[in-house]
């Protein structure tokens, strides 16, 4: 999906969230935005330094201040949990192994999984796996976390815990959060503010809280999104749409 005059900043230390229907172009965004995809115009700003553009690819100190979470958690299947975590380190620092341990003990508490450094993932659950998977991409203490469809897969109640922990890490840690997602519990969860790409407009057609674009819009796409009406209901009344 190509996407255009796509803009907007992300404020340090909020929960950021890319929102929109299947087939927006939230995947694309998110890819320009981590360094996975090249652009072909604009520019990826971190920290006002100039870290992508056209023709310039993330370098790798770039890459070590930020931290992405995949949809499908992207652990290494014959590594423990451990070896997941300490990839990075072990590729992006120097550090000695006892230091590097102690890193991996540290981030595996902070998200829920400590005494888990010896279990392989196909022996924890779908929510453990994410969590794992967030301790792997917190290792190099990134400004700017980057989150793909973190509830995909997940039960309702472990959704809820992952948002928990989101929130938390926001909070204690005051990390930067970037979130693409369409899951709305979530994103009334831990979002400050959102931005929703429409696939028609192949743009962003709308930027806010997200209670602030449920409650307040006049673009019936952005409402429409929010009280979840499918496309085409044009016949629902509007009165008769749900809130959250």
């Amino acid at each position: 999906m190509v996407i255009e005059n796509v803009s907007f900043d992300v404020l340090e230390g909020e929960v950021f969230a890319i929102l929109g229907r299947s087939g927006c172009g939230k995947s694309t965004l998110f890819k320009a935005m981590t360094g996975l995809l090249a652009i072909r115009n604009g520019e990826v700003v971190i920290e006002d330094e100039v870290v992508a553009s056209a023709g310039k690819a993330f370098s790798e100190e770039a890459l070590k201040r930020i931290g992405i979470l995949f949809q499908s958690g992207a652990l290494f299947s014959s590594m423990t949990v451990a070896e997941n975590v300490a990839f990075p380190l072990r590729q992006r620092t120097t550090l000695s192994e006892p230091i590097i341990e102690q890193v991996v003990t540290l981030k595996l508490a902070e998200v829920g999984l400590a005494g888990k450094e010896r279990f392989l993932p196909a022996e924890l659950s779908g929510g453990m796996q994410k969590r794992a998977a967030l301790a792997r991409a917190m290792s190099l203490d990134p400004r700017i976390l980057f989150f793909d469809e973190p509830s995909s897969g997940l039960d309702p109640i472990t959704s809820a815990e992952l948002d928990r922990t989101i929130c938390t890490i926001n909070q204690t840690l005051g990390t930067t959060i970037v979130i693409v997602t369409h899951e709305l519990a979530s994103i009334f969860a831990v979002a400050d503010r959102v931005v929703l790409l429409d696939a028609g407009e192949k743009t962003i057609i709308a930027e806010g809280s997200p209670a602030e674009l449920r409650d307040l819009s006049q673009d019936e796409r952005v409402r429409d999104f929010f009280h979840r009406v499918p496309a085409g209901d044009e016949g629902r009344a509007a009165g008769d749409r749900g809130a959250l």
